[in-house]
């Protein structure tokens, strides 16, 4: 690397108790390999290992905030069972591995849901969005809106979850608050009509996230949880009039537990970076006094513009680790990248998954 190339990404930073060997994070990413996670699993995320982070793909918390066919959950015994087997194998390469908490909300379809129930969310009002089922892509319904007096059953989902998934050996837990799924569902004004403590003000819509996360925290300590939002995504039909307030205020009471770090979605996920209506991020930034970890298209070029502006202390990937096992290395070297091969990102086996060469392989 040339002189004018320096940069501190491949160097240790500190993530609450944690020393992480670098700031490169292996982002979240659904595969839909099993309700179950399987020997590959394993492999998988510890062929990845060398970032300084994983983050597991999304888990459902409970049967119901099932949304996707074939997506590993943290409730039963065997699902525990086969996470362990993948903190073990990423452990012994010395990584550290997240799990994300998932409650999909709304974003579901009921042949994935318990006796074929209705998706829960905090309106009754259908998401312009898909479910992935195990017979293919099906448009969502309409759920229904979930009552005041559940809402202390979900809290417990999450808490119930961050147990488990302490005792599978993970490092920490990232709770899911974007890509409007529940929380994020909860939080937003174009998903959220409720008229009781849970709807109406930013106060109330954000009650039920700092619920979740206060739950997680009491399980886990502070500095071993981070949270996931995307303050500017649309997906999964999500709107919000005035998103800005929104976040200024949750990050403000964010601040008072002292998480590990905030992951924010920056722009549209999956979609273009460019923000929209004058909304600026860098409020945010500034606003959130622990580890700011940034996400989407991001490049090693951008990588290193954002963490030279100190705009950022951590670097989520996600795609390029899909297809690079190696990716630190590859970035590190600046070496060519293998393309994603895009039919096998969800549901199937070994190919596309595990078999993606190294640069020693090549």
């Amino acid at each position: 690397m040339s002189g004018n190339d320096e940069t501190d990404l491949f160097s240790p930073v500190r993530l609450g108790p944690y020393e992480l060997a670098n700031r490169i994070v292996m982002a979240p990413l659904t595969r839909a390999r099993g309700d179950v996670p399987q020997a590959i699993t394993a492999e998988y995320y510890a062929q990845r290992a060398s970032a300084g982070l994983l983050i597991s793909e999304a888990s459902p918390i409970s049967p119901q905030g099932k949304g996707y066919a074939w997506t590993p959950g943290i409730h039963s015994a065997a699902q525990l069972d086969g996470w362990r087997k993948v903190t073990e194998a990423v452990h012994a390469k010395k990584g550290r591995i997240f799990m994300q908490l998932w409650h999909v909300g709304r974003i579901s379809h009921p042949d994935l849901q318990p006796d074929g129930a209705l998706p829960v969310a905090p309106s009754a009002i259908c998401a312009t969005a898909e479910a992935f089922t195990e017979q293919g892509r099906k448009p969502v319904v309409t759920p229904r809106a979930l009552t005041l007096e559940e809402l202390p059953g979900i809290i417990a989902q999450y808490r119930t979850a961050a147990k488990n998934a302490l005792a599978a050996g993970f490092d920490g837990v990232e709770v899911h608050g974007a890509n409007g799924y529940l929380l994020d569902q909860f939080l937003r004004d174009g998903a959220n009509h409720r008229e009781d403590a849970y709807g109406g003000s930013i106060a109330n819509r954000a009650r039920l996230m700092l619920e979740v996360v206060a739950a997680v925290v009491d399980v886990w300590g502070a500095e071993r949880v981070g949270l996931r939002i995307s303050p500017l995504s649309t997906a999964n039909g999500l709107t919000d009039s005035n998103p800005l307030p929104v976040f200024q205020y949750l990050i403000e009471h964010l601040n008072g537990f002292g998480l590990a770090y905030l992951h924010v979605v920056e722009g549209i996920t999956g979609g273009p970076r460019e923000v929209q209506d004058g909304f600026d991020l860098d409020i945010l930034r500034r606003a959130f006094k622990g580890l700011y970890m940034a996400n989407n298209g991001y490049t090693l070029d951008l990588a290193r513009q954002i963490r030279k502006a100190g705009k950022a202390d951590l670097i989520a990937f996600g795609r390029a680790f899909i297809a690079n096992p190696d990716l630190v290395e590859r970035l590190r070297r600046n070496s060519v990248l293998n393309a994603p091969d895009v039919e096998t990102f969800y549901g199937g086996g070994a190919k596309g998954y595990i078999d993606y060469p190294s640069l020693q392989d090549a």
